[in-house]
């Protein structure tokens, strides 16, 4: 079973970003967008500091956000990479299936990665994402390189918001006309 001490922390601050931004959009009312907890069993507990240093996760988790963009559910999971790969085991089976069977119900998923290195974030569509998935399913590549994404849904801080998504959400929708 995994432990949250082990990997949990990775991609934090990029988490940290997203939640400043959802803040920032929900003053304007641009959209209501919330942070599911993942649900965790406290094992090991300072009793200092109280903090929790050692839990397992109870169940898995589906999406890190969901919510509603102007009236438009919406699902995501945020993604920190370092280099110019990205492994698909950092996504896992039960996710995909989620988001999924969140598109067939008329909501709109996808990933928001950190491309720390390169000081740059990407929206990933989802259908992009089945492209790489099922490639993977029949025997390709377990990963995803930068050269392969989408020029148009790689974007940066602007405007006082430190993750503006919006504009790809925009850009995601249009193309399913």
């Amino acid at each position: 079973m995994p432990t949250w001490n082990s990997r949990g922390l990775r991609g934090s601050t990029f988490e940290e970003y997203i939640n400043r931004t959802n803040e920032k959009y929900l003053e304007h009312g641009l959209a209501l967008i919330q942070k599911i907890p993942t649900p965790i069993t406290p094992i090991k507990i300072d009793k200092q500091t109280r903090h929790i240093t050692l839990a397992y996760f109870d169940q898995k988790s589906t999406v890190d956000y969901i919510g509603a963009i102007q009236g438009i559910p919406v699902c995501f999971d945020a993604k920190e990479c370092r280099t110019d790969t990205f492994p698909l085991q950092n996504i896992h089976e039960h996710q995909v299936v989620f988001m999924q069977n969140f598109e067939k119900q008329g909501g709109i998923a996808f990933f928001l990665i950190s491309y720390s290195a390169r000081d740059e974030f990407y929206y990933l569509r989802h259908s992009k994402l089945m492209e790489f998935w099922q490639r993977m399913k029949d025997g390709g590549r377990k990963s995803f390189r930068y050269e392969e994404l989408e020029p148009d849904f790689f974007f940066g801080s602007s405007g006082g918001v430190f993750v503006p998504y919006l504009d790809a959400v925009q850009k995601d929708l249009s193309m399913r006309d």
